[in-house]
């Protein structure tokens, strides 16, 4: 299996569990809302998403600099996105970066 040096971006939404438990459908909306911003910075910054599940987004970066930034730029807008809403709707992203050696298979990465 091939072996690369790569930049992993890794987000989610702190107490996103709860917020399902108590509204499935305006979750929902708010996280579709909050994925065209994420997956747009993502791209805009060179990212590629390889995986996705619930709440979470993993997308490799081939400059640690472009995973900061787009993380910087994230956060941002989420801290905008969040002013309009009531408390018990807005999400708060966790984003970690992480950088390091990779096994390349097909379609993902480990």
């Amino acid at each position: 299996m091939e072996r690369k040096l790569s930049t992993i971006f890794a987000s989610d939404v702190v107490g996103y569990s709860k917020m399902m438990g108590n509204n499935e459908e305006k979750t929902l909306e708010i996280l579709g809302e909050r994925r065209e911003v994420i997956d747009r910075a993502i791209t805009d910054y060179n990212g590629i998403i390889f995986g996705s599940a619930g709440d979470s987004v993993i997308a490799e970066f081939g400059s640690p600099v472009k995973a900061a930034e787009c993380a910087v730029q994230i956060q941002g807008k989420m801290k905008t996105m969040n002013e309009d809403i009531p408390e018990d709707q807005q999400m708060i992203f966790r984003i970690g970066i992480n950088i390091g050696d990779v096994m390349v298979s097909k379609d993902n990465l480990f």
